[in-house]
Formats: structure tokens, sequence, C-alpha cells
């Protein structure tokens, strides 16, 4: 009971909130293109499920993490259905972001060896290593749809991209791999993370050498609360290591921050450190699935348990009755301008509620 009532919150409302997120996931669509990303003629689809990108790639490895933990068959069965969809379509055009859904799909060859996904795996990882275009110091280029962005870091490679590199190393002997997702930790925080506060900017600009409005843009900021002890998982750092001590103190120093500029409601501004801009509920689901898992790997002092806490209780409110997150900005391209951050739109996306599953899940090992 004492466990109960430090989280606020009963277990089975916790499960039935993810069983009501996933559903309202997996039937989000863009049915008047309101929210098309538009490039030149080219249509990108940001928001509906149905589509190979990095929303749904975010999406589906919230959900599938939730059936590892819980073992709920109808997270298990949107996993496997979005897939065998997808893969009978054909795998779109091989960015940064439709690499995204190769995270899950590399758990789900580790636990059912399917050789389906073989071939998949082995071929995106080939194009990371040999083919994606790469700025000054060998960092991976944010090439997206659109723009080539070139010579550009941008915080959302690492979960979109080294994630998945680093896990297909581990599962295929491939350590060539796992030394370059290291390397591009590495690189991202040399020109990322600022040292002040240890934040991170969005992006940074060998051509110019600057990191743009110098924003330090909540959701960004949340993809490395993630990734850090996601990447420290993958590849099985022990304590001592000392790549995971200093991914780790990259990590205290971001957390540290956050907690100060936490908002009241629990949520985090969509420009961290000004609270005149919006409060943002996909990012604030982003640190607080991070810190919590942290926190309970021992990575970060249990104290920021607290912190998460209360970030949890901010987005249990922010959870309308139909399981759609609310206060959730639209996909975000790297602004030169602090009020350009600050006039993105906010609509239903596949993030807001998978990130929200990640963060409820996470928070089931609090009643263990």
């Amino acid at each position: 009971m004492r466990i109960r009532q430090e989280i606020f919150v009963e277990k089975e409302t916790v499960e039935e909130k993810i069983d009501l997120l996933l559903t309202n996931l997996t039937t989000i669509k863009d049915c008047d293109g309101e929210f098309l990303l538009d490039f030149d003629g080219l249509k990108v689809d940001d928001k509906s499920w149905c589509i190979w990108n990095w929303p749904q790639g975010v999406g589906l490895y919230g959900i599938y993490k939730n059936y590892r933990m819980t073992k709920n068959e109808n997270a298990l069965k949107v996993v496997n259905e979005w897939f065998e969809a997808r893969m009978k379509e054909g795998a779109p055009p091989k960015n940064v972001n439709t690499m995204a859904p190769i995270l899950t799909m590399s758990y789900l060859y580790e636990d059912t060896k399917d050789t389906k996904y073989l071939a998949y795996l082995e071929q995106w990882a080939e194009w990371v290593m040999y083919e994606m275009p790469r700025t000054k110091e060998n960092g991976l280029q944010h090439e997206t749809y659109g723009p080539s962005n070139t010579n550009q870091l941008w915080d959302d490679t690492l979960m979109m991209t080294v994630l998945p590199l680093a896990k297909i190393g581990v599962l295929l002997d491939r350590p060539e791999y796992v030394e370059e997702a290291k390397h591009q930790f590495l690189i991202h925080i040399k020109y990322l993370q600022d040292k002040k506060t240890g934040l991170w900017y969005h992006g940074w600009t060998f051509d110019g050498n600057h990191n743009y409005a110098e924003a330090f843009w909540a959701r960004g900021n949340c993809w490395l609360t993630i990734a850090i002890p996601e990447i420290i998982e993958i590849l099985e750092l022990k304590k001592g290591d000392a790549l995971r001590e200093f991914l780790i103190n990259a990590l205290e120093a971001q957390v540290a921050t956050l907690e100060k500029y936490q908002d009241e409601s629990g949520l985090w501004h969509t420009l961290i450190d000004d609270e005149t801009s919006y409060v943002e509920s996909s990012a604030t689901a982003g640190f607080a699935y991070g810190i919590l898992k942290a926190v309970h790997k021992k990575y970060i002092h249990k104290k920021y348990e607290e912190v998460a806490f209360k970030a949890v209780k901010g987005l249990l409110n922010n959870i309308d009755e139909h399981g759609e997150v609310q206060n959730v900005s639209i996909g975000t391209g790297m602004g030169d301008t602090l009020e350009f951050y600050k006039n993105i739109e906010m609509t239903a996306m596949p993030y807001g509620q998978s990130l929200t599953i990640l963060c409820l899940t996470e928070l089931l090992v609090s009643f263990c």
C-alpha cells in the first residue's frame, strides 16, 4: 500500500489508461490532409497510424515495450498487424526518420527469431553504416524527406537511427555497428548539449558552426532522456564502463535542470526555459519515461522519481475520455528563432499517445 500512496494512482487505473491510449493511437488519421507536410510537392503524412515514418516508429516502440512488460496480447497484435501491412506495401525510402520502426522490428526478431525480419535489419543497418550522408567529423546527417540538412546534427537522430543501429549490432554480432553507435552519441553530445544547463539544443550546423536559435526545445530534449538509458541497456554497459559513466553524467546534468523548469502542472514548456511558451505533453511523457527508467536502473538519484511522478500526474490530466493526449505539438523542423517553436501547432499525434503509453508502462515497475 505504501507504494500506491506514493505514486497517487491505482495500478488498475494505469492499465485502463494504457488500453484507452492504445485504441486511440491505432485509429489516428489525417482525414482532410490538414497536417500533411509539403516538401516542394512531396506530401508526407506524419499523423496517420498506417504510415511508415518516425511518429509511427515511436508508437510501435511504446506499444511493444508495453507488451514485453505486461504480455498484453492486444499490444502484440497491434504491432504485428502494423508490420505485416507495411511490409506488404513495401518499405519507404531510407532516411533518419523512416529508420525509426526498425528498432521495434529488431526486438521482434530478438523475441521470435522470425527470419522475415532479418533482411530488413541487415539492409537498413548497412545503409546507415555505408550510405547514409555524413557531416564533418563523421556525424550522421539528419537527412529526411525534403531538405537534405547538409552538415547538420539534430538531437532526434540518436532516437530514430542510432538506437536501432546499436540494437542490430548486438543482435547480429556486428561490433562495427556498436562502435558507430557509440561514436554518434559522443559527437552529438559534443555539439548539442549545453555546458551551462545540461539541456540540449535542437540542432548544430557545421556550415557556420552554430546551434541555430539555441532553442532548448522540449521534445528534442526528451529523445535524449529516453535514448541514454536505452543505449546503456542495449549495449549492456557495465558499471565503471567509461562510456556509461559519461552518458549518465550527461543525463544527470539534463535532469537536474529539468527539475528546475518543471511547470506546476507537471508538464514542461515546449521551450523548456521559457514559461511563456505552451506546455507540451509528448515531451513531458518522454521525460517521465526516461527519468523513471533511469531511477529504476539506478543511473540517477531516486529523488528524481518525484519529478517523474509529478509529470505523470499532469499527463493523466491531459488524456481525454477518448484516449487522446492533449497539448501535443506537430512535427517540428529546425527553427532559426525561438518564436518559431512557440508557434508550432498542436493536434493528436501518434507519439503523443505512444510516449504516454511508454511512461505509464514504466510506471508499472513502481508497483513491483
